[in-house]
């Protein structure tokens, strides 16, 4: 985010976003459907992007007044030492997520849960592994 105003613009659309979810929420008596869910998906994604904005507006406003902590955090993040310890951290969550989430979807199947949710649930499990293992290939491949 490069230009000065995107980030008050998505602050902005995550109110309004948000706004809109309490409004559907409150006004709508008896939801049918996909009435049910949309308000919360709404104020969830609403926060979630304001929350993004102003987090960069604000960090945008700090580092305009001190150049040197600008400087600093720059060189910190193309540092070889935290790539690597980031790269490091994210493979050993990876590898609880395959557990957790392993679990959780035995635990869903004996608990009853619906069906649908159970089959997303084994879905989006099987895609993030499956990426995992293409990942691994194509990295093999260029190493």
């Amino acid at each position: 985010m490069k230009k000065k105003g995107t980030a008050y613009w998505l602050a902005g659309a995550g109110l309004l976003l948000l706004a809109a979810g309490f409004l559907l929420l409150k006004t709508i008596e008896e939801p049918q459907g996909m009435m049910r869910v949309l308000p919360y998906v709404l104020t969830g994604f609403g926060c979630g992007i304001f929350g993004h904005g102003m987090g960069k507006a604000v960090e945008r406003r700090v580092m305009k007044n001190s150049p040197e902590v600008a400087r600093q955090r720059e060189i910190d993040a193309k540092d070889e030492r935290n790539v690597m310890l980031a790269s490091l951290a994210k493979a050993k969550a990876f590898d609880l997520m395959t557990y957790v989430f392993g679990a959780l979807m035995v635990s869903f199947a004996l608990m009853g849960v619906d069906l649908a949710a159970v089959l997303l649930l084994v879905a989006a499990y099987l895609f993030v592994e499956g990426y995992g293992i293409y990942c691994r290939v194509r990295y093999e491949k260029k190493m």
